[in-house]
């Protein structure tokens, strides 16, 4: 119905209006508009003062989850079962590096990686883009990684696109153009810079594909 603010949304279930917990504090503005059919997620955490996370919402036929701690989950069971690395003997999440703080630590066949993930939920006719709004945060991360390189570490750049219906991924410019450049800056640092859709259903998320990373600068990653 209405997404008064960043944190919670009005629902319309089984014709009464409900307060729910909205997983991501994004603007999500072209997914979450009224008449949108949305996905929850019970919770029976009675502590809680809302009683539903939304979790999906569909754009069109597209179901686009937009839980904002889902893309971790999905990269560490990639990494589980063998999808992403060759062997590694070490997964660690949260892990820290001089000032900054990464979502993953892994040693792989002598390679010591810091990765960091990023959940994409903004698409336009095929093309998906983040962020859509500005980030210092993902800005610091890059630059964190680009400096993890020169270290003499492997690091990685990860973008979960949360939908299974996208063609190629491009920086958001327009929103941020100093994230942008900050990622064009890593790759040619040498941080490995990906991106991947993912199986959704009203139940589940899996990933899936990798898909091209279109930049400014005329680089195809």
């Amino acid at each position: 119905i209405e997404r008064p603010n960043r944190f919670i949304a009005k629902v319309e279930l089984d014709g009464e209006e409900v307060i729910c917990h909205v997983k991501n504090t994004g603007r999500c503005r072209e997914i979450l508009v009224p008449g949108t059919k949305v996905i929850l997620a019970h919770s029976d955490d009675s502590k809680r003062k809302t009683s539903y996370d939304l979790i999906s919402a569909y754009k069109g036929d597209v179901l686009i989850n937009i839980d904002s701690q889902a893309p971790n989950a999905v990269y560490a069971e990639a990494i589980s079962l063998g999808r992403i690395y060759n062997g590694p003997t070490l997964v660690k999440r949260e892990a820290r590096h001089g000032d900054s703080r990464f979502d993953f630590y892994i040693e792989d066949n002598g390679r010591k990686i810091f990765a960091e993930v990023k959940g994409v939920t903004l698409e336009d006719n095929g093309k998906v883009l983040f962020p859509d709004a500005p980030t210092e945060r993902g800005v610091k991360h890059l630059r964190g990684l680009a400096h993890c390189v020169s270290e003499g570490y492997s690091a990685s750049s990860v973008f979960v696109v949360q939908m299974s219906e996208a063609d190629y991924f491009v920086p958001n410019y327009e929103m941020h153009e100093e994230f942008g450049i900050a990622l064009e800056e890593a790759v040619s640092a040498g941080v490995e810079v990906t991106a991947y859709t993912c199986e959704v259903s009203e139940n589940s998320l899996h990933l899936a594909h990798r898909i091209p990373i279109k930049l400014r600068n005329g680089v195809t990653l």
